[in-house]
């Protein structure tokens, strides 16, 4: 990728951008819809409105960091319940559960964008997307809602280079994917488990530890897997007995520190 190249592509996302006003884009606080609101933002101004989704699945701390990156950006952003973890089809967590969270989150959007005269709804998948199974596509096609910057050719490399150059906080952030990807498919998706996972992996990064996942295992009490990434894992493995106390004390049995590590997915 060169400078000039990202300067094309930047200029096509814009262009696409001005053909949507007004606006919804889904926010996540992600790299991803980071990256697209802030662009939408800066062309459309106040014709564009961010909408997070609220549920079990997203931990606290996630959404308050997505509301103040919103606020330092100056955007507009609201937050909506959603409710996917009553609907039977993705409580069951299928292989393809990733589908009925997005189903749900564009169901929602889409309703407040007919009562309010929105144009279009926008998420941020990205031109690496297609690639990778991803479920959420299905829903989006299913609801009309566009990818501005898959539409671009901005690949997630692209993104984060787009984002540092915006002076986004979210550039080098790693991959945070909702708490229900930690409950091995098969295993029910209930709010106690989730509660088990943010709690637990609340408590490691009170550690001091960064890149880490903890893989709820169903049991009673329930066990945890902990996964942290490369360049912790060494630290991780000679603390396994302090990380051990600190998830036992969140209400885990069993707990193992992987050696293996968590390897995060390509940038």
């Amino acid at each position: 990728m060169t400078t000039s190249d990202l300067a094309e592509k930047r200029a096509a996302l814009q262009e696409i951008l001005t053909t949507h006003p007004p606006l919804m884009v889904a926010y996540s606080g992600g790299v991803d819809s980071t990256c697209l609101l802030a662009v939408a933002h800066t062309v459309l101004g106040d014709r564009v409105v961010g909408v997070i989704a609220d549920s079990p699945s997203l931990p606290r701390a996630s959404l308050a960091e997505a509301m103040a990156v919103a606020k330092s950006l100056g955007v507009r952003v609201e937050v909506i319940q959603t409710t996917e973890i009553d609907d039977p089809a993705y409580a069951s967590n299928p292989l393809n559960r990733c589908y009925f969270c997005k189903a749900e989150l564009f169901r929602s959007m889409d309703m407040l964008a007919s009562e309010r005269g929105f144009a279009a709804i926008a998420y941020g998948e990205n031109a690496d997307d297609p690639a990778h199974l991803r479920p959420g596509s299905q829903a989006a096609a299913e609801f009309s809602v566009i990818a501005p910057l898959k539409q671009a050719g901005l690949t997630k490399a692209d993104v984060r280079a787009l984002s540092r150059d915006l002076g986004l906080p979210t550039a080098d952030a790693p991959a945070q994917p909702c708490l229900s990807s930690r409950i091995p498919h098969g295993t029910p998706v209930t709010r106690e488990a989730l509660a088990y996972v943010e709690r637990g992996e609340a408590a490691i990064r009170a550690l001091g530890f960064r890149i880490l996942r903890v893989r709820f295992l169903e049991g009673e009490p329930p066990g945890a897997l902990v996964l942290v990434g490369p360049d912790e894992l060494a630290d991780a493995l000679a603390r396994a007995d302090e990380i051990q106390f600190a998830l036992r004390r969140e209400g885990f049995g069993d707990v193992v520190v992987d050696p293996s590590g968590y390897l995060s997915p390509a940038p």
